[in-house]
């Protein structure tokens, strides 16, 4: 199988980190939605990212879905979300978040790289959330007394929270101070350590207007 997208979308990042550390083989074809679209459209017609094709030419789209598949071929046992109960919504309300605040950056340097003049309203609207977000993690994490949120065992909420984490600081540095989000800072460099984290990255670089 074969995941599309790069590695600086905190989404494609994610799923290629989930694949890693379940020891699942796959090819990695880093296609921009910008430059490469055309490649992309006939595995997605939305031509986003990321996508996985898999050997039999089923291509799933959407991180949540591509994670639920990885899931389900792992089985319960190695599965990086608990498969019901209090628990399991526990932390898909974690990854929601996580990928509402991987929405909103990647919105707002949109806005900023693609227009010429920026819609403040707009601005303003994507900076609040990403505020609101971050705050929710900020607490939900320093409660966790944990290694990771589902205590010592890394999860899909961890692998969310630090790719997102690190978008958010390379895209827009004014809106992640380490010193006012601690819990996240010590999160992010405790994910960033391991080895599926420095081998799966890549320098933000946005498209050009």
């Amino acid at each position: 199988m074969f995941l599309i997208g790069q590695y600086d979308s905190p989404f494609v990042r994610r799923v290629a980190i989930a694949l890693r550390l379940y020891g699942l083989a796959f090819e990695h074809r880093p296609w921009s939605t910008f430059g490469d679209a055309d490649k992309i459209a006939p595995y997605n017609p939305l031509r986003r990212v990321p996508t996985l094709v898999l050997d039999d030419g089923e291509a799933l789209i959407e991180s949540t879905i591509i994670l639920d598949y990885l899931d389900d071929l792992v089985g319960a046992d190695k599965a990086m979300l608990p498969r019901g109960g209090t628990e399991r919504r526990k932390h898909l309300r974690i990854c929601a978040l996580a990928s509402g605040l991987g929405d909103k950056a990647v919105s707002l340097l949109y806005e900023r790289v693609l227009r010429k003049e920026q819609l403040a309203l707009w601005v303003e609207r994507c900076q609040a959330q990403i505020a609101d977000v971050l705050k929710v993690l900020e607490a939900e994490r320093a409660r966790v007394t944990t290694p990771y949120w589902l205590g010592d065992r890394i999860g899909h909420a961890d692998v969310a929270v630090a790719c997102v984490v690190r978008f958010t600081r390379e895209a827009h540095s004014q809106l992640f101070d380490a010193a006012r989000y601690p819990a996240l800072e010590a999160h992010s460099e405790r994910c960033e350590a391991l080895a599926p984290f420095k081998e799966i990255v890549q320098p933000l670089s946005p498209p050009k207007g």
